[in-house]
């Protein structure tokens, strides 16, 4: 009877190797116990594990050595002409643009005691070094205070100067040195021409200080002021306006202010390349009157207009039909008439009113609008229609309420 197989017999010839032979040393070592294989075969395969572990840990250190080295900077040309006119443009304008944060005052459940809470935020920009802050409206519209962040991130209380919701514009005022208050520079709107570049700064959805880039997309748009009233002469813009920008500068390539953005037109209710912004023309006619008197007084002559649906039923051109004129006001002073009944029930022809300076007036809106181009002891010409017949008139604007 042969003797049973040791650790010292050959293994039989043909027999496979055992699964795993090629893994590490710890994997290889119980094979020293199994039957047919010598001490020298397992020292082998253990000797051949270490040196191949071995080598592929030196390979792994000597790769994470070289990889751990910064990679060699591609050095670039210089920045283009249109890139550094872009950074031109922020540098100048920024300092001048503010993040302006709204509060409102809300009652502690438990203590009943007040205190102001965040509303909201938008932009804003520097109007002189007295601290006058221009902004929309409607960003400060509901709020019971205000904060103004400079660009240097000093925080300000403000109050509010004046407000003109038809055209959804407001000034506040800080307190701050006049070092940390640069003017924005004032442009044009009147020569704008689809197609130009423009630059809006703002801060979108509370992100300050950004800037994006468009171009006019398109002049004389009108949108619906907050109270409803119709802002004409609209610029509209494919720079992404965001909420946040609202209040903030439009500019021009020159970094002068151009307009005020805001308004968007999105489904979603952020940017889809359709903004809107205040002209700077109105802007400046209105900022100014503003700061001097607290609020915009539109000149006024006295009348009260009868709504559209009275020009269609009586069959009246397009124009502001009068329903009253008050008394010892220019339009009484001028012999204007209104319609009336008659004490058969009859309606007494009265005047309409159709156009002002020679510029056709539509509705009551368009009045308004071109009366605010204008200011009180301003004489205007009037373009009146009464029973078929047109005649002119002048008269002297008054003072409004």
């Amino acid at each position: 009877m042969s003797p049973p197989p040791n650790e010292n017999n050959a293994a039989p010839s043909g027999s496979a190797t055992p699964a795993g032979a090629t893994g590490s040393a710890a994997t290889a070592a119980p094979v020293a116990h199994r039957p047919g294989w010598t001490v020298a075969t397992v020292a082998a395969i253990a000797a051949a594990t270490v040196a191949t572990a071995g080598l592929l840990m030196g390979t792994s250190a000597v790769q994470s050595r070289t990889d751990a080295s910064p990679r060699a900077i591609t050095p670039r040309a210089a920045l283009g002409a249109e890139e550094l006119a872009n950074i031109d443009v922020f540098r100048k304008t920024s300092p001048s643009v503010v993040h302006i944060t709204t509060l409102e005052s809300q009652r502690d459940f438990f203590s009943m005691n007040v205190q102001q809470v965040p509303r909201g935020t938008g932009t804003g920009f520097v109007w002189d070094d007295r601290g006058h802050i221009v902004t929309n409206f409607h960003v400060i519209q509901g709020a019971s205070a205000a904060r103004v962040t400079l660009s240097d991130q000093s925080v300000h209380n403000a109050r509010l100067v004046g407000a003109f919701a038809d055209r959804d514009l407001a000034v506040l005022r800080i307190e701050a040195p006049a070092g940390k208050l640069p003017p924005i520079v004032i442009g044009s709107s009147r020569d704008l021409q689809v197609g130009q570049k423009v630059f809006a700064i703002g801060n979108p959805f509370g992100l300050d200080q950004t800037l994006t880039i468009g171009i006019v997309s398109a002049l004389n748009r009108e949108i619906d002021a907050s109270n409803g009233r119709t802002i004409r002469g609209v610029v509209q813009t494919d720079a992404a306006i965001n909420p946040g920008n609202s209040g903030g500068p439009l500019l021009d390539s020159a970094g002068r202010l151009i307009g005020v953005n805001t308004a968007i037109y999105s489904p979603s209710g952020a940017s889809a390349g359709i903004g809107f912004a205040i002209p700077v023309d109105e802007v400046n006619r209105i900022v100014p009157r503003l700061i001097r008197d607290g609020r915009f007084v539109r000149p006024a002559i006295g009348v009260t207009a009868g709504n559209p649906g009275m020009n269609r039923a009586l069959n009246l051109p397009k124009g502001v039909a009068l329903v009253q004129v008050s008394p010892n006001t220019p339009a009484a002073r001028a012999g204007l008439q209104p319609f009336r009944r008659a004490a058969d029930g009859s309606i007494v022809p009265g005047d309409v009113i159709t156009a002002i300076q020679d510029e056709a007036v539509a509705d009551l809106d368009d009045m308004l609008t071109a009366l605010e181009r204008r200011s009180p002891g301003d004489t205007v010409s009037l373009s009146v229609w009464r029973n078929g017949q047109t005649r002119k008139l002048n008269l002297v604007l008054a003072m409004g309420e």
